[in-house]
């Protein structure tokens, strides 16, 4: 594969598309990809692993040949364990390298599913019943990170579960052990050749490579099929638009169970012959690692910052030492809303641009970037990825003129072929091969894209999808509750965070508290906690008794803003108002008084917020 060609503008990319698609992604399986950046780039560095937050204790490395071998080994082990079988590989692990060896290994072999290792035991078994998981490869006993004390209910939970293999010391750097009955990782690997593999098959763009999970809208497990098609082409589009070359180093902190560790920020960078940076066992939730940032981003060299918003906003309270950080070009960040204003606060402060990114799971993670070598563009997500179109359809699925606001859709190589569950594509995958994401948005003049708003349900809190009806289910259980609706509320740090709107049957007294707690105990992940639960006389509905959310998401909105005018002891200045606008939701906040000080301080208030907001004076003019 050919170095990385920057791509800075819609005229790039138009010249581009003028080539076939073969000249853009040559490759048709994601190992025959891997094994071409390692020819091409053999010695370079492809992974670094640090193993403590400690910069003085040496790191691991893998050079771009020596990971596919561990690949080519990953994948032998995997197809001798099934014999006649297609090997079928979920994994628990975090962002070490054995996830990056079992992923890719899989993928050659079979099909991979990684699977979010904060998931309880019980949603865990319905994924790896749901994608018929034969071989689990885990996190063993470990005393930083506990993943293998779900292991035993998942082996007598899951029938079709025939091996489990523990990832132990190793490059994990955990502490060695011999799981019962669990086959060790290091040691299987180290049994098979590293020598290129015989394909029985042809590499096939279309085959399925992996099974991603993802948030739905029936509480039950909702599995995303990727091709190697999809992955290549969105992987390599975010190398594209990002100008990644052999020469970059990422420090991706992400999981692999999401598809932005495993595909924008990872195999992107793997493509161009780059170096893969992975932030220790806890990634971006080690503190300490946190703390001492900037000192490992100068020692490892690294080129590009890969964040969510949330991490953004942490890394602003982490002062540098006087670090060089001269190396470092951008900061990608994507998977929930970017407040301008922390954008413009992080440039400000770091000097280092920050790029926005839209993505989906069921698209391989990307569908418009913006480049790293174009400037940045307030609210917008970029222009979409060459072959790939994106569209504004109204509420019928017709499509709009530019410049209207409606529903995004997708269409191009990077668009997934649906759900294992094929029930669960009505309404997501249309006529023509389009992808609806259930994101407002609008397309300008010069075809860049903006995300306004959310027509579908999933509420997303620092990229973690959360399926509402999780939460709904878990309250509509108490036998007080008549009924119960969650939404996502606006949130500075995490982007949005899950809050709940109930009724109560005739008579009945619960309070917010008691609910809590019982939701809590019914609620499989701890990301789907509500923040706050609301008792209302009654929900709003429709004409026919639906319940009406965007009257429940309006109410929220206002919740927090009026909280932090509160906190700022700006309430008694400001008359809060949250009204429906076209698509979406518009925030208008009248100042009564205080001057061009409060209303400088209200902008700042509001700023940190991905929310569309407009300020009055006391006579309701713009101010």
């Amino acid at each position: 594969m050919r170095a990385a060609t920057g791509i800075a503008s819609l005229e790039d990319i138009r010249q581009t598309e003028s080539a076939p698609h073969a000249a853009f992604m040559p490759h048709a399986d994601v190992l025959d990809a891997l094994e071409d950046a390692a020819r091409q780039h053999p010695q370079r560095r492809a992974i670094t692993f640090i193993r403590s937050a400690d910069p003085s204790e040496a790191p691991l490395h893998w050079t771009h040949a020596q990971m596919v071998a561990q690949v080519r080994r990953a994948a032998r082990a995997f197809t001798a364990l099934c014999g006649d079988d297609e090997p079928r590989v979920a994994f628990l692990l975090p962002a070490i390298p054995e996830a990056y060896f079992t992923l890719w290994g899989a993928e050659a072999a079979g099909v991979a599913c990684p699977i979010n290792y904060l998931l309880g035991e019980a949603h865990i078994a319905e994924l790896i019943d749901a994608a018929r998981v034969n071989v689990l490869v885990a996190l063993g006993p470990n005393p930083e990170l506990d993943i293998w004390s779900r292991v035993p209910g998942l082996r007598e939970r899951c029938r079709s579960l025939a091996h489990v293999i523990a990832v132990g010391a190793g490059g994990a750097g955990g502490q060695a052990q011999e799981p019962a009955g669990a086959l060790d990782f290091d040691e299987l690997l180290a049994r098979q050749s590293d020598a290129p593999l015989q394909r029985a098959r042809e590499p096939d763009a279309h085959r399925i490579a992996a099974l991603f999970h993802t948030g739905g809208t029936t509480g039950r497990p909702k599995l995303a099929q990727h091709t190697h098609g999809n992955q290549l082409h969105a992987a390599w589009g975010a190398a594209r638009m990002y100008g990644t070359t052999a020469h970059d180093v990422v420090l991706n902190g992400f999981p692999l169970f999401h598809v932005a560790g495993s595909f924008v920020y990872g195999l992107s960078t793997l493509l161009a012959g780059g170096e893969v940076v992975l932030p220790t066992l806890q990634g971006l939730r080690n503190t300490a690692f946190m703390q001492a940032y900037w000192r490992f981003v100068a020692l490892h060299g690294v080129t590009l910052l890969a964040a969510v918003p949330t991490v953004m906003s942490t890394l602003l309270g982490v002062a540098t030492q006087g670090e060089d950080l001269s190396r470092v070009r951008c900061l990608l960040t994507g998977g929930s809303p970017l407040p301008t204003d922390l954008a413009d606060a992080f440039e400000q402060k770091t000097g280092i641009a920050v790029r926005n990114i839209l993505g989906m799971t069921e698209c391989g993670g990307v569908i418009a970037i913006e480049p790293a070598g174009a400037p940045r563009v307030a609210g917008s997500v970029g222009w979409p990825l060459p072959f790939t179109r994106v569209r504004v359809a109204d509420d019928t699925g017709a499509p709009l003129a530019g410049g209207q606001e409606g529903i995004l859709q997708i269409q191009g190589p990077n668009v997934g072929p649906g759900y294992t569950d094929a029930g669960n594509n009505a309404g997501v995958l249309v006529e023509g091969g389009w992808l609806v994401t259930g994101d407002v948005g609008r397309i300008d003049a010069q075809g860049r894209v903006f995300v306004t708003g959310r027509s579908k349900d999933l509420i997303i809190r620092s990229s973690h999808n959360i399926d509402p009806v999780v939460i709904e289910d878990a309250l509509m259980a108490h036998p007080d509750v008549l009924l119960a609706a969650a939404v996502g509320a606006p949130d500075e740090y995490a982007g949005e965070v899950p809050v709940a709107y109930v009724s109560l049957r005739a008579g009945r007294t619960v309070d917010s508290e008691a609910l809590a707690a019982f939701a809590q105990a019914r609620i499989p992940e701890r990301p789907a906690y509500p923040k706050a639960i609301f008792i209302l006389d009654a929900l709003p509905v429709t004409a026919i008794g639906k319940l009406y959310k965007p009257t429940l998401r309006a109410m929220a909105i206002r919740w927090v803003v009026e909280d932090r005018l509160a906190r700022s002891a700006l309430a008694s200045k400001v008359e809060v108002d949250v009204r429906a606008e076209g698509k979406g939701l518009v925030v208008h906040c009248t100042l009564a008084g205080g001057g061009p000080d409060a209303a400088a301080q209200v902008r700042q208030l509001l700023g940190a917020f991905a929310l569309n907001c407009r300020l009055h004076d006391v006579e309701g003019a713009g101010a």
